[in-house]
């Protein structure tokens, strides 16, 4: 087995890495990067919530939804990856109610001020955007 300890306190940079390629729309290098983090700390769920973030960037929603329920089930308080959730339910034609609960949860509950300025963001686009698109004729 290899001894990657040394590498051990790039984690962080290797995991925000991730999060940028992902951003620059690098889903190769976005994919290395969280291999690399898994490969550093296994049981990070910052991991899972990377791999959904890119899931929802490809509109992969079940994949990502999957992604954010999984840390939401080891993490409940996870305010981070109930908003991203959110989002992706929102964007699921069947699924934008539940969509805004959690949104609606998250920004009530989310001690980090940035979580609530996407989640109450979401919350305005889906009211302004996705709840009329789903109503109209």
């Amino acid at each position: 087995m290899t001894d990657f300890s040394k590498y051990e306190e790039d984690f962080f940079l290797f995991l925000e890495g991730g999060f940028i390629a992902i951003n620059r729309a690098d889903e190769t290098a976005a994919s290395r990067l969280f291999e690399a983090c898994n490969l550093l700390r296994p049981d990070n769920t910052l991991i899972t919530v990377g791999l959904g973030y890119l899931h929802l960037h490809k509109l992969e929603l079940k994949s990502a939804i999957e992604c954010f329920r999984t840390v939401i089930t080891k993490e409940p308080d996870n305010t981070m990856a109930q908003t991203l959730l959110g989002i992706a339910l929102s964007l699921t034609p069947d699924q934008v109610t539940e969509g805004k609960q959690v949104l609606e949860q998250a920004a009530k509950n989310s001690p980090n001020d940035d979580v609530k300025k996407v989640a109450n963001t979401t919350l305005d686009f889906v009211d302004e955007f996705v709840k009329k698109t789903a109503t109209s004729p």
